[in-house]
């Protein structure tokens, strides 16, 4: 670790490329765990919901940003739904 700073103060021209690439990590790994903890459509244990499209809720959205767009459930969706139950 004490090289990696030694060669920071060496070649200050790595600075913010250092700054920009542990700005890009942080950044990837905290979407990553937004989308992991938040999102219904990520699966973590597979065996304990196996079709976990089933359980969506069609009003809510499921995109990350939403603009002038209604969610409605689509009635023959809910038709061939409410048969196979």
């Amino acid at each position: 670790m004490s090289g990696f700073i030694q060669l920071l103060k060496k070649r200050k021209e790595l600075i913010p490329l250092v700054g920009f690439m542990a700005f890009a990590a942080t950044g990837a790994t905290s979407a990553s765990l937004y989308f992991l903890f938040t999102k219904s459509d990520v699966i973590l244990n597979k065996s304990e919901n196996p079709e976990p499209w089933e359980r969506l809720d069609p009003s809510k959205p499921q995109k990350l940003i939403t603009i002038n767009q209604q969610w409605k459930p689509v009635e023959t969706l809910e038709m061939v739904k409410s048969m196979t139950k």
